[in-house]
């Protein structure tokens, strides 16, 4: 018995928009960038979905979905650290992390 596609395909719409909407919400930079992680994660979700039911004949497609989604982890693991190391030194130089109150980049 197969899992239904819209279970999936619903599940990663929910994390994507859930994503998304605390992306542009919030005002912490650390929350902002544990929510933009949450939607890469629904795009995996979907790759992956999509991998398993309708790229199942392509062999082509269905071995390089995972390879993609693996690069996708890895550019969210560099947004992470990179995205943690410039709030690092804004709260370093500043002392605040609400992103509304940086203002580093005015003239």
């Amino acid at each position: 018995m197969s899992l239904p596609i819209v279970f999936p395909l619903g599940l990663a719409a929910l994390l994507f928009g859930i994503g998304l909407w605390g992306a542009l919400t919030r005002t912490n930079a650390v929350r902002i960038l544990m929510f933009i992680e949450i939607m890469l994660n629904g795009v995996n979700l979907n790759l992956m979905t999509f991998s398993r039911y309708y790229w199942q004949q392509d062999e082509v497609m269905a071995s390089r979905a995972p390879i993609i989604a693996l690069f996708i982890m890895t550019v969210a693991a560099a947004e992470a650290s990179v995205g943690l190391a410039i709030i690092l030194n804004v709260v370093r130089n500043r002392g605040v992390i609400d992103v509304d109150k940086v203002d580093l980049l005015k003239g």
